[in-house]
């Protein structure tokens, strides 16, 4: 029986690697932050013209996963991009499907911003005050109740006298992750009774702070964020929420908020001043690498210094590189294609 079963196992794989050498080009999904720095790349390498120009497609890096864990195969893409580390579960998930062997690549850092016109003033909030303005529940008077601000004055008599309307992006995506951590986890607690509920039960603690309102001042705009930009200018009492490395390609248009009294610049980011940044990654499926042409060499291309160095065309668009000494160790790590440890 052990023997028929083995015999079955290396048959699925060497149909799997057939379907998966079928196709010559890498295929690529996830992140709409990092999408444009993975086409940057995938651009870059197709004009040396070793290998096909890769498809990138911008999927929101929930979706990516999902897609990327599905299995392996043609059908199923190489590499998938995210504004966020991978889930513990979304690993578990990759592992029934046959994937064990995935490479974590750390690209580098984005900040997330609130931005809106530059037709307007610029936003100022603290993170307490984006809890109070975008929490399902908040406290009042020691209560929690459903969130009753409907202007930004209600929050703040110094905040604009203009309805609270945020548009961000789905749960689905690594950016709205990373909001509800950073910036709406930090504002939670500024409440001495969620700090407290923080310290006596962790999980009701992040129920509360990540949840978002659904009554109309937050309007998910899906993973476009060019959609989120031509609102921003239609409607100057708007504001958005998305990469820095967006808002950098926009800059002719829009504005980023400052944040606890910090302005969301490179240097400020760089620097870890910035309250709401996050970093980037990619990941790679071991089983297609020498199946799909060109994986190793594109890995390489991405963690090149001409490309996530310090002065390399990435940081062009946005991308706020690594210290030297972990883009030493990433590329490293990628070029061996070191197998992903969850701490």
């Amino acid at each position: 029986m052990l023997k028929k079963t083995l015999g079955m196992a290396v048959v699925a794989t060497a149909v799997l690697a057939g379907q998966a050498e079928a196709r010559d080009q890498i295929r690529i999904v996830g992140s709409s932050t990092v999408f444009p720095f993975a086409t940057s790349v995938a651009e870059t390498f197709g004009n040396k013209g070793a290998f096909k120009t890769p498809v990138v497609e911008s999927t929101g890096s929930g979706g990516g996963l999902k897609l990327f864990c599905a299995g392996i195969g043609e059908q199923h893409p190489d590499i998938t991009n995210a504004s966020r580390r991978i889930k513990k579960s979304e690993v578990e998930k990759c592992a029934k499907a046959g994937i064990t062997e995935i490479t974590e690549v750390k690209v580098g850092f984005d900040g997330i911003v609130l931005a809106n016109s530059k037709s307007t003033k610029p936003v100022e909030l603290t993170k307490k005050q984006i809890f109070m303005a975008l929490a399902k529940q908040v406290p009042v008077d020691g209560k929690l109740v459903d969130n009753p601000y409907k202007m930004w004055s209600d929050i703040d008599a110094s905040l604009p006298n203009s309805k609270i309307e945020v548009l961000g992006p789905p749960p689905t995506s690594g950016t709205r992750d990373a909001f509800v951590e950073l910036a709406m986890e930090g504002g939670a607690k500024g409440f001495d009774s969620l700090k407290a509920l923080r310290k006596s039960d962790k999980k009701a603690f992040k129920a509360i702070a990540h949840s978002v309102r659904e009554d109309g001042a937050y309007i998910e705009a899906g993973e476009n964020d060019n959609l989120i930009v031509q609102k921003l200018v239609a409607n100057p009492d708007a504001v958005g929420i998305f990469g820095f490395s967006f808002l950098d390609q926009n800059a002719d248009k829009i504005q980023g908020g400052v944040i606890g009294g910090v302005e969301p610049t490179f240097e400020n980011i760089s620097a870890g001043d910035y309250g709401i940044s996050r970093s980037l990654f990619f990941y790679v499926k071991n089983a297609h690498v020498g199946e799909v042409p060109g994986i190793k060499e594109f890995v390489a291309e991405f963690t090149s210094e001409d490309a996530f160095g310090e002065f390399g065309y990435l940081t062009e668009k946005g991308l706020i590189p690594l210290s030297e000494e972990e883009r030493a160790k990433v590329r490293s790590d990628a070029t061996n294609l070191t197998n992903l440890k969850m701490m």
